[in-house]
C-alpha cells in the first residue's frame, strides 16, 4: 500500500485486455492538460488530510501481522484442546485477509480495518466469538472489544492501539488453511453450509475481484478516494442510512475505469459524474457477468427474485453469490444521490472549462440551509462507553425504516438523514445518561401546520419505545 503520491497522477501502465461487460468507450491516452488536472486534484485532496503517512501505514501492517500471529496461535491451541492429531495441528495454518477500503488502498486517515479470519472446518464458529475473543481481550493493546454474533455478518469489533478493527470469521471446509489459499475460486463457497460464513467470505472476495477487474489500480485508487471524499462532504456516504457505502462507490468507480482504461484519475472523476448523471436506473451496474453456479446460494437476479425488481439503484457485486450493495436506497435517498451526482457533473464541466476548482466539488453541504424543516431524532443511551458504538449502529440500522415511514406520509416529498450522529441535548438530570441525536432534513409539499405535525408524529409511533423527537424551524 505504500507508494509516493506523486506517482499516482502519471500511471500509464494499464493491464491489457477488455474489462467488464462491454468494450471501452475510449482508449485515448492522456494529454498534458489531463495530467495537470490530476496533479491539481491530488493537491486538493491532500489538503483534506485523507492520506496516511508511511509511518501510519507501517503501523497498520504491523497490527494486521500481529493479529494473524495471534489467530494462528489460537488455532493451534484449539487443536490441542480438541485432541486433534499432531500432524493436523502442525499444518492447521490460519490466515487473515484484510478487505474493504484498507485492502483497496483507499482508506482515509484514522479509518478502521476490516479483516476476514479463516479457520479449518472442524472448528465451531462459536469458539471464535468466545475463546478467541477472550484471547484478544487479554492483550494489553486491545480496548473497547465487543462480539456481535447476532449481526447479519457476525463480527468482533475492537480497538488496537487506537486503530478500529472489525474481524469476521469463516470456516474453510478442509482440515488446514494454506498460505496460498485462493478465495476467488468459487469452489471455496461450494461446500460452505453456513450462510454466515459465505457472507464473511464475500467481503474479501468482492474487494479482491474489484482490484482484479480494473485496468489500472493506481488511477482507480485516486479516483475512488476523490469520490469518497466528495460523498462524505455532501452527506451521502452511508449504506445503513439508505445512501451508498464504500463497496457501492468502489464498484461505480471501477466501472468507469473499465470503459476509460487509459484515463488519468481526474478524467475518471469527470467521466464518473458524466456517465452516472445520464444513467437510466434501475439498469444495474455490473463489473462482470458472474459465473452461474449451482451451489444453491441466494443471489441477486430480477428474473428469479421478484423483490429484486423493485430495487431503485442496483449496484451488483462481482463475486458469487452476487448481491445488490444498494438495497437500502429509498425514494428520498435515490433523489438526493441523483441531485448530488448532477451537481458534481455541473462542477466538473466548469473545471474542464477552467471556470472552477476541484475544491468546489468537495464543498460540504450546509444541511440547515438546504432544508427548511429539520427533525431532531434523539435516542437516549445507556451510560456505558463500551456499548455506545453498538447501540449507535443498532439505531442507524432502524432509522432508514423511519425514513420509509416518513416517505409514506403525504406532506413529505423528501427525507434526508444526516449521516453523522451528534451529541444529544443535555438535561439537568444526570441520571438520563448519554444521548445521541440524528438530524433528518425534510422537504414538505404543503405548508407546515398542526395537522402536518400530527401526520409526522404518526410516522414515529413505531419508534416510540426507543426514541423521541423534536421539531424546529431554521
Amino acid at each position: 500500500l505504500r507508494f509516493p503520491i506523486s506517482t499516482l497522477a502519471f500511471s500509464f501502465y494499464s493491464k491489457q485486455g477488455t474489462y467488464g461487460l462491454t468494450g471501452p468507450i475510449s482508449e485515448d491516452l492522456p494529454e498534458e492538460e489531463n495530467l495537470i488536472q490530476t496533479r491539481k486534484l491530488l493537491d486538493t485532496m491532500k489538503s483534506y488530510n485523507v492520506y496516511e503517512n508511511n509511518l501510519e501505514l507501517e503501523n497498520r501492517e504491523r497490527v494486521v501481522k500481529r493479529l494473524e500471529s495471534l489467530f494462528r496461535d489460537w488455532l493451534k491451541e484449539m487443536c490441542i484442546e480438541m485432541n486433534v492429531p499432531k500432524v493436523v495441528t502442525e499444518k492447521v495454518g490460519g490466515k487473515i485477509f484484510p478487505f474493504g477500503s484498507y485492502h483497496l488502498g483507499v482508506h482515509s486517515k484514522g479509518a478502521d480495518i476490516d479483516a476476514l479470519c479463516v479457520g479449518p472446518g472442524f472448528l465451531e464458529r462459536k469458539a471464535f466469538f468466545t475463546s478467541f475473543f477472550a484471547k484478544l481481550k487479554a492483550q494489553k493493546e486491545v480496548k473497547d472489544i465487543q462480539a456481535i454474533e447476532e449481526a447479519y455478518v457476525p463480527v468482533i469489533t475492537l480497538s488496537w492501539e487506537g486503530i478500529q478493527i472489525d474481524l469476521v470469521f469463516a470456516l474453510l471446509p478442509q482440515r488446514s488453511v494454506p498460505d496460498n489459499l485462493d478465495l476467488l475460486n468459487n469452489s471455496i463457497v461450494k461446500n460452505v453450509v453456513d450462510a454466515r460464513c459465505v457472507r464473511s467470505f464475500n467481503g474479501y472476495r468482492v474487494t479482491e475481484e474489484i482490484l482484479r477487474l480494473v485496468p489500472n489500480v493506481l488511477n482507480f485508487r485516486v479516483a475512488l478516494r476523490a469520490i469518497k471524499l466528495w460523498a462524505k462532504q455532501r452527506n451521502i456516504y452511508s449504506n445503513k442510512l439508505g445512501f451508498l457505502g464504500g463497496v457501492s462507490w468502489a464498484i461505480m468507480v471501477a466501472r468507469i475505469c473499465q470503459v476509460y482504461p487509459n484515463a488519468t484519475a481526474s478524467t475518471l472523476v469527470i467521466k464518473f459524474f458524466k456517465i452516472f448523471s445520464m444513467w437510466v436506473w434501475p439498469i444495474p451496474i455490473r463489473l462482470i457477468e458472474v459465473e452461474k453456479c449451482t451451489y444453491n446460494l441466494p443471489f441477486w437476479d430480477t428474473k428469479v427474485n421478484r423483490c429484486d425488481r423493485y430495487h431503485l439503484m442496483p449496484i451488483i457485486t462481482p463475486a458469487y453469490p452476487q448481491q445488490n450493495t444498494s438495497v437500502s436506497v429509498s425514494r428520498s435517498t435515490f433523489a438526493i444521490l441523483n441531485e448530488e451526482i448532477h451537481r458534481g457533473h455541473a462542477i466538473c464541466l466548469e473545471i474542464e472549462q477552467k471556470k472552477a476548482k476541484w475544491s468546489e466539488l468537495f464543498e460540504p453541504t450546509d444541511f440547515f440551509k438546504k432544508y427548511q424543516y429539520v427533525l431532531r431524532h434523539v435516542k437516549m443511551k445507556i451510560d456505558i462507553a463500551t456499548h455506545r458504538t453498538q447501540l449507535i449502529g443498532l439505531v442507524e440500522s432502524k432509522i432508514r425504516l423511519l425514513v420509509s415511514a416518513l416517505e409514506r406520509n403525504e406532506p413529505v416529498s423528501l427525507a434526508h438523514v444526516h449521516p453523522h450522529a451528534f451529541p444529544g441535548l443535555r438535561t439537568a438530570n444526570k441520571k438520563d445518561g448519554q444521548s445521541t441525536m440524528w438530524l433528518i432534513g425534510l422537504v414538505l409539499n404543503v405548508k407546515y401546520s398542526e395537522r402536518c405535525k400530527e401526520n409526522l408524529e404518526r410516522s414515529f409511533k413505531t419508534f416510540t419505545n426507543i426514541s423521541k423527537f423534536f421539531f424546529f424551524f431554521n
